[in-house]
């Protein structure tokens, strides 16, 4: 089956399975124990200093990153879906590293590589007004974000005759 056919199909079904235990209806105050028992085991784990991250993740055929966030009793603060713009320009070149790009979105949909950068470029999918987009983050060989950028997913080009 086509890749672009199934992501939305998955999605939908995720959806019809009950929004009910889907992240963005848990709530603040909620134990860490009834969000593990709603959604299941998250995709990655992360200390925070007031806490832990529970992270859920659609990467790479979905476009959403929840992040989670409990206090040191193991009660939600927080829920964040962070694929969008806004929380992408919390990400400081030249001063995050991997683990920063990890904690905050989770495993990147892919990690590619291009000529003009020695590193890797490590790329997550999201929407903007229902425009598929991607963030790339380059990221050096010592795991040091170097830049970044945002861009459409689908765009067109001229046609050469």
């Amino acid at each position: 089956m086509n890749m672009r056919l199934l992501a939305p199909a998955l999605l939908a079904a995720v959806l019809i399975g009950g929004c009910a235990s889907f992240p963005s209806s848990v709530t603040p105050g909620t134990a860490r124990a009834q969000v593990l028992a709603n959604l299941g085991a998250p995709t990655a784990t992360h200390a925070l200093a007031s806490g832990t991250r529970l992270q859920y993740s659609l990467q790479p055929l979905g476009r959403q990153v929840y992040n989670i966030d409990l206090d040191a009793a193991g009660r939600v603060v927080s829920v964040e879906q962070v694929m969008a713009q806004k929380p992408f320009e919390r990400v400081q070149a030249d001063v995050w590293k991997s683990t920063d790009l990890l904690r905050e979105f989770g495993r990147p949909a892919e990690i590619t590589r291009v000529s003009e950068f020695k590193g890797d470029v490590w790329t997550w999918r999201f929407l903007e007004l229902n425009n598929p987009r991607f963030f790339h983050a380059y990221v050096d060989g010592q795991g040091v974000v170097r830049r970044w950028v945002t861009m459409d997913e689908f765009f067109n080009t001229p046609k050469v005759d």
